[in-house]
């Protein structure tokens, strides 16, 4: 479906020189500098897959993005989606695919949204059955009835959300471009989102390039996840080759009946560990230890833990993904 091969992306950047002199020969002479904000980048994407995209800001996400989508052609290397290439002929192109972006939105601000959509209908040429029976099925993934005929100033953050999710789909498209889908909402609203894409992906079979930084949305949806830093490709497979690799940290989490037993703790004197491999963060009431399981494993930390101290209640989490990724930029992969 998506194939990316050797993408590299090139900006001139204007180099100004300090003081009004500088602004001045700017003017005439200006100094550029060429900033590679993508370097190389190759990955495929099968049809029907749930893809995340991720990395630090900085990295080049939205770049790829956008080269994903026919806004920037690629200084060099090539990408297909679809059997078309997004920036030779974007008129056909964008009516296969539907983007979202979590800070704008593609509705227009003072119509109902129900008109919106009956603009987006006559833009993207939808016949007039397929546009009811795709309304049908919006309306029954994204719970719209409520306030399909608001206009879109009115509407709340998370129900501009599933209406800027419904704009996208409206034309039936095969790839779907999210770009911070659940980027300030709550915990409700957010779980409700991840059902619909879920189910947009499962009974539509979508493609979905998901680019996030709630990594429980990546958890959640993806089995896959490509990520990048500093333009350049750091990791693409499956999460759980990910965890296997990486996921060597436990987080033990208790509460204590006395405050002051966290001071006979000494994990590190006691299994030898360094910085790296143990973290402790207490509010006087529980405590988090985030211990390396190869240095020291989970059986005994805890009975070292339960050995020390009285505890009300005691849990073990495996390292979440968050944590996997800290470890990978600090380890410079």
């Amino acid at each position: 479906m998506i194939q990316v091969e050797n993408l590299r992306k090139e900006f001139k950047k204007a180099i100004k020189e300090p003081g009004i002199k500088g602004s001045v020969k700017s003017l005439f002479k200006p100094k550029t500098e060429i900033v590679t904000a993508v370097d190389d980048i190759s990955f495929n994407v099968s049809k029907g897959e749930i893809l995340g995209f991720i990395g630090p800001n900085g990295a080049g996400k939205s770049t790829v993005i956008k080269m994903l989508t026919g806004i920037l052609t690629p200084t060099s290397g090539k990408c297909c989606i679809n059997g078309k290439i997004p920036y030779e002929n974007r008129k056909k192109y964008v009516k296969e695919i539907g983007v979202v972006f979590g800070q704008r939105t593609q509705l227009w601000w003072d119509l109902a949204l129900r008109e919106t959509y009956a603009v987006l209908k006559e833009i993207y040429e939808v016949p007039d059955k397929q546009y009811r029976e795709r309304m049908e099925f919006l309306n029954e993934v994204l719970d719209l009835q409520s306030f399909i005929t608001s206009p879109v100033r009115t509407l709340s953050l998370g129900q501009r959300m599933r209406a800027d999710i419904a704009a996208s789909m409206l034309h039936n498209p095969k790839v779907l471009f999210l770009d911070e889908p659940t980027i300030g909402l709550d915990v409700v609203v957010k779980d409700n989102i991840r059902k619909a894409i879920q189910k947009i992906n499962a009974e539509e079979g979508t493609t979905v390039i998901l680019t996030t930084h709630d990594l429980s949305d990546i958890e959640l949806l993806c089995d896959r996840i490509v990520m990048i830093d500093k333009g350049n490709l750091v990791y693409d497979g499956q999460i759980n080759n990910l965890k296997h690799k990486y996921g060597q940290m436990r987080e033990l989490c208790f509460e204590m009946k006395n405050s002051d037993d966290l001071l006979s703790l000494d994990y590190k004197g006691h299994f030898t560990l360094d910085e790296d491999d143990l973290s402790i963060e207490s509010d006087g009431v529980s405590a988090t230890i985030r211990f390396n399981s190869d240095r020291a494993s989970v059986q005994e930390v805890l009975k070292y833990t339960l050995a020390k101290i009285d505890v009300r209640d005691i849990n073990v989490k495996d390292a979440d993904i968050e944590e996997i990724i800290r470890r990978i930029y600090k380890e410079g992969v």
